[in-house]
């Protein structure tokens, strides 16, 4: 019995590439988008991307502009979401909601906040950290 090639072997395996993690992250950042929304934020923006990071949505809430990192895990075995928001990453969303307030020429208070999203549809755990971290 001859063994399939290599190229048959990644071509039917179940491993998730590139394109269904990028599918993901925006199906998961829609349902967030539709989730902070029916809890009284407005979104403005999503996917905007600077150099060196990206705002994974934009919203408002009164006067105060919202920079929202999505976050989502299957499960928790490797890591809370809300443990991958390292410095380095507050860092870059900082950075990257400066560059967007510059670019739309804004002056107004902001937060930071992170939406922490584990589980699997229609089974999925959610947790909202309002001004999760400062602008440094």
């Amino acid at each position: 019995m001859a063994f399939p090639s290599l190229y048959w072997f990644r071509a039917c395996s179940t491993m998730p590439g590139p394109r269904d993690a990028r599918a993901r992250g925006g199906a998961m950042e829609q349902f967030a988008a539709r989730w902070l929304t029916a809890r009284g934020l407005a979104l403005v923006a999503s996917n905007q991307h600077a150099k060196g990071g990206e705002i994974d949505l934009v919203m408002r809430e009164d006067e105060t502009l919202v920079f929202v990192e999505v976050r989502h895990r299957t499960d928790i075995r490797h890591g809370h979401p809300l443990e991958t928001i390292t410095t380095t990453k507050q860092r870059r969303l900082v950075r990257a909601a400066r560059f967007y307030l510059q670019r739309n020429g804004l002056s107004c208070p902001c937060r930071f906040d992170v939406l922490a999203v584990t589980g699997t549809l229609p089974d999925l755990e959610v947790e909202w950290v309002a001004n999760a971290f400062e602008a440094f």
